[in-house]
Order: C-alpha cells, then structure tokens, then sequence
C-alpha cells in the first residue's frame, strides 16, 4: 500500500531566511512503535499505509514522502530569561503542510530526524524516552481539551544515542501542529531589524491562525488572548510545562515543545520538576507571569509594525497601545481561571466573588500534601477528604463550599466528573513506560496510550489512578536533548 501525503507548503514558500532546506538524516533499522489511528483519520490520511514499512521509513527519516519540503525553520528566544539570538530547528524538520478534510492547515514535523544548521554542534536525534513522554503527554492534553500539538506517529531508528554518558535508543516522533511559529521566530527577525520580514511574518501568521486580526496590534491581541485561554487550562490541570522560553511559546496557542514536562502529584504552588530550572522560574504558580513575560517580548517585536509612522509621537503612541494589549491578559486569563476551578467544585456559574472559596482549598490542599487530580475528582465521587493528611482541614471547607452549590442547579457531581480526570500521565507512570520501552517492551506505553484517552471514563479501582507511593515519586523530569 502506497503512502500518500496531500501537501500544501506554504511556509516552504517564505523567504529562504525563515528556513533552511535540509533532508533527514537516515537510519539504521526504522521501526514503528506506534500511529495514532484517530488522528490520521481525522486529517484525512491513510492509517494502515502509515503504519507500514513505507510510513515507518518517512517517520524514521530514511523516505522522504512525494510533495514535501523538510525545512528547519529559525527562529531565536530567551532561555530561561537570557537572550540568544538565533536558535532554530536543532533537531527537527518540518516536512511540509496539509489540509485536513474540515479545512484546517496543519504541519507535520519530524523530531530527532538529525542535524540541521541550526544544531549547535548537537546530535539532532532524541532517545526513546522524550519520544514517547511526549507523545504520551501530548496525547493526554488533547483528549483532556487542552489546545496542543499532538503525535501523529513514532519510529525507532535501530541505532543508539549518547546521553549522559549512556548509550540509549534512538527514536523519531512525528508531529502535528496548527504550526510551529513562535514568539522566537518574531524576534529572529526582530533582533536583525528586518522589517520586511517581520511584516511577511505578520501577515502570514494572520492569514494561517487570525484572520479577523486587522493588524500587527489586532494580532497581539488575539495571540494575548489565546495564551490566556491556554494557561488557564494548563492550571486547571496541573500542568507544569517546565520550559517556558520564548521559542518555546507558540504564536497559535497551542502547548508546544513537552521537554521535562509533568502534571502534578501533591498539590504546591511552588512546584518544580524541570532538572534545568534550578531557579524555579517556571514553576507551576509562575506560569501565568511568564506567559506575560513572552508575550511582552511578542509585543516589542511588533512595535515596528504597530506604529503609525516613524516620529517620537507614532512610536510611543505604539508602546502604549501594545502595554494596553498585554495589560489585557490579566482580565482574560482571571476570568478563565474562575471559570475552570469554579467548574471543578461544581459551579456552573463561578464568579469573582467565589475566588475566596477556591483559593481557601487550594491553600489547605497545599499545606495538608493533597493529591491535585484526585483531591478534584473527589470531589465529584464523594471521597476529597481522604486526599487530606487531616481530613478536618476538608472538613471545616466543606460546609461553605455545598452552602454554594445549594445555589446552583442540580447536578453538581455530573458537573465535576465532566472536567475533572481520574487520570493524567503521571510522572512515575510515564517513566515506567520509558523504562519498560528502552528495555524492549513497549505494552506500558501502549495501555497507558489507551487509558490516556479516556481521562474522565475509568473505573474506580483502576491503578492508574492512584497517586505514586513515596518511593514512586519522580522528582525531576528531563529535557533529553
């Protein structure tokens, strides 16, 4: 059975600094771990043609499918708040575009297909293990409706990388996107002060994710809005994402790049598990800042394009309106973040003023080491306090929180069990799937995949839910680069 891909490639039709042209680098033995069948359907693709030796040969890199145009795009950033000016696809290509039978233009990306000039002097390959963590997490956010890019396949190659000294199984996943332009790639341009480009990119990024937008500020706003709506989301959940640099936001608003990534066990506001933020910059109470923090960055870059005319007058006439736009997220994100825990205690109808209400179990969850998602869930099942080291903490919550929900319409528990998870990838979960993979045996991942897909629908005693015993816990997640 052929393999056959509809591309479309209209970032390959941008100038030729936006990208570099570069094929995969071929490997030793492909072999397909896994194709997300749904998906493939879903964008108008041949699964069982993509499950083959033909599509395990395009995810591995040794077949470059008819009609693509792999690429690394480039793109700059700020690294846990240092600035490098140009960064780009290190271990990625973008293989081209398609448009899915409801209309919508996604990428299809390799990552870990081999070096690119934007490498660094680095390998260009990723091991199994940030392979499958991110086809499991990435999964997990979209069926739990979180705006991510998802996996649509993922390859071993049958030959090894070199991590930490280690020799480790090397493996390509492919990925899917609304597309992979960040706030990086604004400042790539930016920091080089070609404007041309800058406004190219505007356009394009308008014309592909914001066609209301009327406008380089009209596109700040939307992007302003959208990464509101989106961190929103990642708190509801406890999501962690662990490496929110600039280049790692995507102007889509969608979750982009899951490195050493995690969901939260006990619930802290100060939580970390990237390995790589030692100053807990993004820890988890941080990420609404920091999404701020990129998208001033996102604004500066505009400035150019967002001012009338080049006096003093136009650009600070400018300044303000792009403060105005980022000033905006405040508003947005709170509302949605009322709005997502209102939901989560049963409210139909949360407020501004039942903040105190949510704030109130959250602070006595973090002091009491109360499980995130099954404190949540418990919620709607009947057994939150048993999340409690002192079930009095819940307790003495628990009598303002149903004199609320007396005033709601029934079906408060119905309500809960819609939105809150009885299952997330759990970091220890996660990792012995890893394990159990770099040791040949991929049945781990594959029924946590599964499972993954019906985060709200399980049963009460199944052993995905519970939470990790003490010497379960994984305390630090990695990049893997």
């Amino acid at each position: 059975m052929t393999l056959t891909l509809p591309f479309d490639n209209s970032y390959a039709r941008l100038p030729s600094r936006f990208h570099a042209r570069q094929n995969p680098s071929p490997v030793k033995a492909p072999g397909m771990i896994a194709v997300n069948e749904r998906l493939a359907r879903d964008l108008g693709l041949d699964a069982e043609a993509l499950a083959g030796a033909e599509g395990a040969a395009m995810v591995a890199g040794n077949l470059v499918p008819e009609g693509a145009e792999p690429l690394a795009q480039a793109y700059a950033g700020h690294q846990f708040g240092g600035w490098s000016p140009q960064l780009g696809d290190g271990r990625a290509l973008l293989l081209g575009e398609i448009v899915s039978p409801d209309g919508q233009r996604v990428d299809l990306q390799l990552k870990g297909s081999g070096p690119t000039p934007f490498s660094r002097r680095g390998d260009g390959r990723a091991w199994l293990g940030p392979v499958l963590r991110e086809y499991l997490v990435s999964e997990a956010m979209a069926a739990l409706g979180v705006p991510t890019t998802r996996a649509l396949a993922a390859a071993t190659t049958g030959e090894s990388v070199i991590r930490d000294g280690r020799a480790l199984p090397g493996a390509v996943l492919l990925r899917v996107a609304a597309s992979h332009i960040r706030v990086g790639t604004f400042q790539f341009f930016a920091a080089r002060q070609d404007t041309e480009a800058l406004q190219l990119l505007t356009d394009y990024v308008i014309a592909r994710h914001f066609p209301q937008a009327g406008g380089a500020l009209a596109l700040l706003d939307a992007v302003v809005a959208a990464q509101a709506q989106l961190i929103a989301g990642w708190m509801a959940l406890g999501f962690i994402h662990g490496v929110m640099n600039t280049d790692n936001m995507a102007v889509s608003g969608e979750t982009i790049d899951y490195g050493p990534c995690a969901f939260l066990d006990d619930y802290h506001p100060s939580t970390v598990f990237s390995s790589i933020d030692s100053q807990g910059r993004y820890a988890y109470a941080n990420q609404p800042q920091i999404a701020v923090w990129n998208l001033a960055q996102l604004a500066s870059c505009l400035l150019p394009l967002i001012a009338t005319g080049e006096s003093e007058a136009a650009e600070a006439a400018a300044v303000e309106e792009a403060t105005a736009s980022i000033q905006r997220f405040a508003g947005i994100y709170q509302a949605a973040w009322i709005a997502k825990f209102g939901a989560k205690i049963g409210l139909a109808g949360a407020t501004e003023a039942d903040r105190p209400l949510i704030e109130d179990l959250l602070t006595r969850m973090a002091v009491e080491r109360a499980d995130f998602t099954r404190t949540f869930r418990g919620l709607a099942e009947g057994r939150a306090r048993d999340e409690f080291t002192d079930p009095a903490a819940f307790d003495t919550w628990a009598p303002a929180w149903q004199a609320r929900l007396a005033q709601e319409a029934p079906g408060a528990e119905a309500r809960m069990a819609a939105v809150n998870p009885a299952i997330i990838p759990r970091n220890h979960r996660v990792e012995e799937a890893i394990v159990a993979a770099t040791a040949g045996d991929f049945a781990p991942f594959h029924a946590l995949n599964a499972a993954l897909a019906s985060p709200y629908d399980t049963a009460p005693d199944d052993p995905l839910r519970a939470a990790p015993w003490p010497e379960q816990r994984v305390q630090r997640t990695f990049c893997g680069t």
